[in-house]
């Protein structure tokens, strides 16, 4: 019996972690008749585009959009064919962009693998992702699922603006603190965001229940971005970070609250570090440094922390259920995660 007690807000990581196998046991079952559906969906008789797609289906990541659209699906009542359709609509559409990023930024890997462009090119890569985004609008047409459709190229258009308006900022240097919560909710909330309006919609005829969950996710995808974002600064419990941002120059929360915090010859020095295009590793160890030490990194821990409670909250108005509290177990994965 559930009883009717609030979730918890969240406001330290030193509480007990489950697994993520344990967090998406309620929907393993879901999980792989979905990876066989997708892996149906995808399938070709060009060789070439087969032999790709059977290379693509190796890279198994952690099935974070699924699941959100399965537990999301949970919380207003049975999944279905429709479940299904959204979580395949929705994985096309993240991998078509992977593949499309990796083409763009030259990327010679993805998630442990050499990377498509790599092995079979740059036009092999943007083809395939066009093959992927095809794929979803059929997937979408044969079985009438309009409001999938319309919901999930809402998420398209904000995420291709998200992109085209984080190009320029980068280029001008001129990030601001607003300019960095747009872009992170255009370019990976609205997909997460997706990911649980789309869950809603499956099971549920009710708007305001398609609302709620638009909402609990745009607050879930940017906690989410914020958690990557801390990466590479190097969290108080990972490892050795990769420090691809700074390396990258991207300008994200932990920097623009430290540069907010400095004097002005402080931040010229550490702008200037930023903008080289190769940075030493002690270049890069003074930026991380700074970071720490005018609290970046504490104030973008809590903005994430203030982001997973409003999602929290979002769920508080549900009525009480395991499948609340499961998805409260998943928004507290999210920023947790050690990768």
């Amino acid at each position: 019996m559930i009883d009717s007690e609030e979730l918890q807000t969240i406001n330290s990581e030193s509480v007990t972690r489950k697994k993520l196998s344990e967090i998406t046991a309620p929907v393993s079952g879901q999980l792989s008749e979905f990876r066989e559906f997708f892996k149906n969906t995808i399938r070709s008789d060009v060789f070439v585009l087969d032999q790709i797609v059977k290379y693509l289906l190796k890279q198994k990541g952690k099935e974070l959009r699924p699941t959100l659209v399965f537990m999301s699906a949970r919380l207003f009542g049975e999944i279905n064919q429709r479940s299904f359709i959204a979580a395949t609509m929705i994985e096309l559409l993240h991998t078509a962009t992977l593949i499309h990023d990796d083409v763009v930024d030259e990327a010679n890997s993805r998630r442990g693998f050499v990377s498509i462009n790599k092995i079979w090119k740059n036009k092999a890569g943007v083809l395939l992702g066009d093959f992927l985004l095809s794929k979803g609008l059929l997937i979408a047409l044969e079985n009438k699922e309009y409001t999938h459709l319309e919901v999930l190229s809402r998420a398209v258009k904000s995420m291709s603006e998200g992109e085209l308006r984080q190009l320029k900022t980068a280029g001008l240097f001129n990030m601001t603190e607003d300019r960095y919560f747009q872009i992170i909710s255009e370019k990976t909330a609205s997909l997460i965001s997706t990911c649980c309006e789309c869950g809603a919609v499956s099971v549920s005829d009710n708007e305001e229940d398609h609302k709620k969950m638009r909402e609990i996710g745009m607050c879930v995808g940017i906690a989410f971005q914020i958690r990557d974002d801390l990466f590479d600064y190097g969290m108080y419990d990972i490892g050795k970070p990769k420090r691809n941002d700074i390396q990258e120059r991207k300008v994200t929360l932990p920097l623009i609250k430290a540069m907010e915090h400095s004097s002005k010859k402080e931040a010229a020095k550490i702008r200037a570090l930023m903008k080289k295009r190769k940075k030493s590793s002690s270049d890069v160890d003074a930026i991380v440094e700074f970071v720490h030490d005018k609290g970046g990194m504490d104030y973008a821990k809590q903005a994430m922390y203030d982001y997973a409670n409003k999602a929290i909250e979002g769920l508080n108005e549900l009525p009480a259920s395991e499948a609340k509290k499961d998805f409260a177990d998943l928004i507290h994965f999210v920023i947790t995660r050690k990768k």
